[in-house]
C-alpha cells in the first residue's frame, strides 16, 4: 500500500481508486458496473458518507487515518480481487440493503426488477397472492422483496446451504419479516411443505461448465455451489421445472432467471414455449411459465 502520497481530498482518493482498478483490469458485475461506480461506493462507504451524495464531499479534506483506511480498501479490491460487497459486508438491490459475506453470492438478480410490478400482467392481483415459494434463496434478498410486493403472502424460501440460510436469517430479521418468511434447508422441493403456491420464483445456479472454468477471480470468492449449473447450466432448472406443477395452483406462475443461458434453456426444453420477460439486460434473462404449460410438460 502507498505510504508516501499527495492525497488530501475525496476527489484525490476517488481518482486514484479508478486508476488503480482500471490498471488492475478488475471485473465488475457484483454490484457495480464499472470502475468509477465501484470506486465511489467503496470510498464513500469507508468514510461513512452518504452513498447518494458524492458531489458534496469531493473536495472535503481527509484525515491521514481516513486516507489510510481508503487506500487499504482499494488495495483489497485491486490486489486480492475481493468483491466490494465482501469488503463492506453489504449489498444493494434497488433501494434494498442486505448483509452479505462469503457464505453467499453477492446479490444480483434481474427478477428484482420485476418484483415491484408484482409480475404484471401475468399476476393480475398481487393482494390475492397468499403463498409464494422461492428456491435457491442465498442471502434472502428476493423473498424480502416478494414479501413487500405481495403484502398478503406467506413466503417459503429454500436453500440447500445452511450457511446461506444463516445469512438470510440475518436479513429477514433486519426487515422484521420473520413471521411472513419461512426459511427451509432443502434440496429444492425435498422438504418443501405439501401445499400449493400461486407463485414460484427462482434464481438458481445456472452457469454452464465451460463458463465456470473461465470465471474471473472475483467470482471465485463466491460459493461455487451457488453458481454452477452443470454442463449446460440447466441441471437445477430441469428439476425445478419437472416438479413445479406439483406445487403450483391452477392459476399459478413460475418465474426463473437463467442469465445468459437462453440458448441452453431452449435446447433443454424444446417443447416449452417460454415467455421471456423484459429486463434492463434485454429479453433473455428471465422466463415465465404458467401452471397450464407445466401441467402439460413431460421431460
Amino acid at each position: 500500500m502507498i505510504t508516501n502520497h499527495p492525497f488530501t481530498t475525496v476527489r484525490d482518493v476517488l481518482r486514484y481508486a479508478v486508476s488503480r482498478f482500471t490498471e488492475a483490469r478488475l471485473v465488475f458485475g457484483q454490484g457495480s458496473a464499472n470502475a468509477l461506480d465501484e470506486a465511489a461506493y467503496l470510498v464513500l462507504h469507508t468514510l461513512h458518507l452518504p452513498l447518494d451524495n458524492l458531489d458534496t464531499y469531493l473536495d472535503a479534506h481527509l484525515l491521514p487515518e481516513e486516507i489510510a483506511a481508503v487506500l487499504k480498501v482499494i488495495e483489497q479490491r485491486a490486489v486480492d480481487r475481493i468483491p466490494a460487497a465482501y469488503i463492506t459486508r453489504e449489498a444493494w438491490l434497488g433501494t434494498y440493503q442486505f448483509y452479505v459475506d462469503e457464505r453467499v453470492i453477492v446479490p444480483r438478480s434481474f427478477i428484482a426488477e420485476l418484483i415491484p410490478t408484482g409480475f404484471s400482467p401475468w399476476v393480475t392481483d398481487p393482494d390475492s397472492v397468499t403463498d409464494i415459494l422461492e428456491l435457491c434463496t442465498g442471502s434472502g434478498c428476493l423473498p424480502i422483496m416478494l414479501a413487500d410486493a405481495f403484502p398478503q403472502a406467506q413466503v417459503d424460501t429454500v436453500d440447500i446451504s445452511s450457511d446461506a440460510l444463516d445469512v438470510a436469517r440475518i436479513n429477514v430479521a433486519t426487515y422484521g419479516l420473520g413471521d411472513r418468511i419461512s426459511l427451509i434447508q432443502s434440496d429444492l422441493y425435498t422438504r418443501v411443505p405439501n401445499k400449493k403456491y400461486q407463485l414460484i420464483v427462482s434464481n438458481p445456479p445456472y452457469v454452464n461448465s465451460t463458463s465456470m472454468s473461465q470465471l474471473p477471480r472475483e467470482y471465485l470468492h463466491e460459493p461455487q455451489i451457488a453458481l454452477g449449473g452443470g454442463k449446460d447450466g440447466m441441471d437445477l432448472v430441469r428439476q425445478i421445472l419437472r416438479y413445479a406443477r406439483n406445487y403450483l395452483t391452477p392459476d399459478g406462475v413460475l418465474v426463473v432467471e437463467i442469465g445468459h443461458e437462453r440458448a441452453f434453456a431452449e435446447a433443454a426444453f424444446p417443447d416449452l414455449d417460454f415467455t421471456w420477460v423484459s429486463t434492463s439486460a434485454g429479453d433473455d434473462m428471465v422466463f415465465l411459465l404458467s401452471a397450464d404449460q407445466l401441467s402439460a410438460y413431460h421431460d
